[in-house]
C-alpha cells in the first residue's frame, strides 16, 4: 500500500494524470456556463498544486529535509490571488464570481491530496465539489426564488424621488430596511440608481414582491441581486 505513496517514476505520471482528469470534472460545469475560469483553468490549477506537492515529497523524501507539507501551505494560500481575479463587481452592484474562485480553490486542494498520493480523499473531493456545482445549483436557485427578501438594484426616472418609491412600498405592505443610492449622474443624468432590500410585511412570495416593484411608477430598470 505504502508503494504507491512513494514518488517513483509510474507514480509521477499516475499523479499528473489523475489531477489533470479530477480538475477537468470540477472545471467541466464552470467552462459550459462561459465563467471567467473554465475547464483548461481548472486542470491548470489542479495539476499545478499536485506537481508542487509531488516536488515537496521528493525532496522530503530523497534528502530528508524540510517539511513535507511545506510548500502545499503555500499554495493553499498562495491560489487567492488567482481567485480574485475572477471576482467581479458589477456596474449594477453585483458581486459575480465568487463561486468560481471557490472552485480554483477547492480544485487547488484537489490537486495537493493527488500530488502526496491521498488518491481516496482527491477524488471523494473532486466528486464533491462537482455535485455541488451541478446538481445542487438548482436547490441554491430554488430557495433564492422562494424567499420572502428581495436585494434589487432599481433604475428610475429622476422626476421620481426616492421619498415616492418608499410610499409606493409602504402603500403595497412592503419594508424597505435598506436603500442606498448609486452615483450615475456622470454618465445619465436623467435617472436615479439604487440598490435595496425589500420584504413583505406579510407573507409574500419572492416572484410576487418583484412583480409589484415593477409597476412601481417612474421604474425603468430593477435587477435581483
Amino acid at each position: 500500500m505504502l508503494e504507491i505513496r512513494d514518488v517513483t517514476i509510474a507514480n509521477i505520471y499516475i499523479r499528473i494524470i489523475v489531477s489533470m482528469i479530477l480538475g477537468g470534472v470540477i472545471g467541466l460545469e464552470r467552462g459550459t456556463k462561459n465563467r471567467p475560469a473554465g475547464l483548461r483553468t481548472y486542470m491548470l490549477v489542479c495539476i499545478g498544486a499536485c506537481t508542487v506537492m509531488l516536488v515537496n515529497q521528493y525532496a522530503y523524501q530523497v534528502y530528508g529535509v524540510g517539511d513535507p507539507v511545506r510548500m502545499g501551505a503555500q499554495v493553499v494560500s498562495g491560489i487567492g490571488f488567482l481567485g480574485a481575479g475572477t471576482i467581479i463587481v458589477t456596474s449594477h452592484n453585483q458581486i459575480k464570481g465568487l463561486t468560481t474562485a471557490a472552485g480554483l480553490w477547492a480544485s487547488a486542494c484537489v490537486g495537493l491530496a493527488t500530488g502526496i498520493g491521498l488518491y481516496e480523499v482527491a477524488v471523494a473531493s473532486s466528486l464533491s465539489i462537482f455535485i455541488v456545482l451541478t446538481l445542487l445549483h438548482g436547490l441554491d436557485f430554488g430557495l433564492r426564488s422562494k424567499s420572502s427578501v428581495v436585494e434589487a438594484y432599481i433604475e428610475m426616472d429622476q422626476k421620481v424621488s426616492l421619498g415616492a418609491f418608499l410610499r409606493n412600498a409602504r402603500d403595497q405592505d412592503l419594508e424597505v430596511p435598506n436603500i442606498q443610492k448609486e452615483n450615475l449622474n456622470e454618465y445619465n443624468d436623467s435617472i436615479i440608481a439604487f440598490t435595496v432590500t425589500i420584504k413583505g410585511k406579510k407573507s409574500m412570495h419572492h416572484d410576487e414582491i418583484i412583480r409589484i416593484v415593477r409597476k412601481f411608477e417612474g421604474g425603468w430598470y430593477l435587477e435581483t441581486l
